[in-house]
């Protein structure tokens, strides 16, 4: 049921363990349209594209959050009276790609957002622009050497940067909307995890 699939790295040769076929929904390793008797092709082949999907898929995953947030939650100042709001932790989050676009010197740098004015629908608007250029960016580092200027060690350690970014701050707000008594409805608190619909 199970082969061993040899991965070439910069540094050296790894094992891994994978299905020699699909064993659930989830875990199809098979093209479609290709056949059981045509071998399949390597899922190697088609990473760069699972790469730019997942991070498509948490920019969607930004944009569902902001639709589903109480209205009365985005300008609303933390309790304490300290720290950012929701706004301005959304206009960061775009921002902070702002920064790795400029620094990776990209074709394309979109606009950034004003913290103190910035409305769900221009961050929304936002954030897709920034997605698109660093899908951009990304792209054309997976065509050729795999490496974003100033930024260590490589495309794949840029594409978890970046949604590991997106996804501290996407606990940030949820928890604030608690705070502030103005709480993402539960629908959304677990629509957010659903990656495959979204």
């Amino acid at each position: 049921m199970w082969k061993t699939a040899r991965l070439a790295s910069a540094d050296s040769l790894c094992q891994i363990e994978a299905p020699a076929k699909s064993v659930s929904k989830g875990l199809d390793f098979m093209p479609k349209g290709s056949s059981a008797k045509s071998p399949a092709e390597p899922f190697s082949v088609r990473l760069p594209g699972a790469l730019l999907n997942a991070f498509d898929t948490n920019n969607r995953i930004n944009q569902y959050l902001i639709e589903n947030l109480p209205a009365e939650a985005w300008n609303t100042k933390a309790p304490d009276g300290k720290g950012r709001t929701v706004a301005a932790i959304v206009a960061h989050m775009h921002n902070v790609r702002v920064m790795w676009l400029k620094a990776a010197k990209a074709d394309s740098i979109p606009e950034q957002l004003d913290r103190s004015s910035v409305t769900p629908t221009q961050a929304v608007r936002g954030l897709d622009k920034s997605r698109e250029a660093l899908g951009t960016l990304i792209s054309q580092a997976m065509a050729g050497d795999g490496r974003i200027k100033n930024f260590r060690p490589d495309v794949a350690g840029f594409i978890g940067y970046l949604i590991a970014h997106d996804a501290h701050h996407r606990g940030q707000i949820a928890m604030l909307a608690r705070q502030l008594g103005h709480p993402l409805p539960q629908k959304a608190m677990f629509g957010m995890w659903e990656w495959g619909t979204r």
